[in-house]
């Protein structure tokens, strides 16, 4: 049974400092165009089809704003 991941950016924790952006090796996140609640331009996934869910984006946050969470079979099924 494989697992299945999901890639989560709190855009209201995130201060678009661009550390993130800058670590990944796929290229997947970009810092936002639109500002947060907070005044700030959030990153956000630009291609989330090649992210390899390796956490080096959540490791690098300071704001600890990026989570990658394993997606259970059961929770897969009820996502449509």
């Amino acid at each position: 049974m494989a697992s299945s991941y999901k890639h989560q950016i709190d855009a209201d924790r995130c201060k678009g400092c661009g550390l993130c952006v800058d670590v990944c090796p796929k290229n997947v996140l970009e810092i936002s165009d639109q500002v947060n609640t907070k005044g700030y331009f959030p990153a956000y996934q630009a291609r989330p089809e090649d992210c390899i869910f390796c956490a080096i984006c959540c490791t690098m946050c300071p704001d600890v704003a990026i989570t990658i969470s394993e997606i259970t079979q059961e929770a897969q099924g009820q996502e449509s």
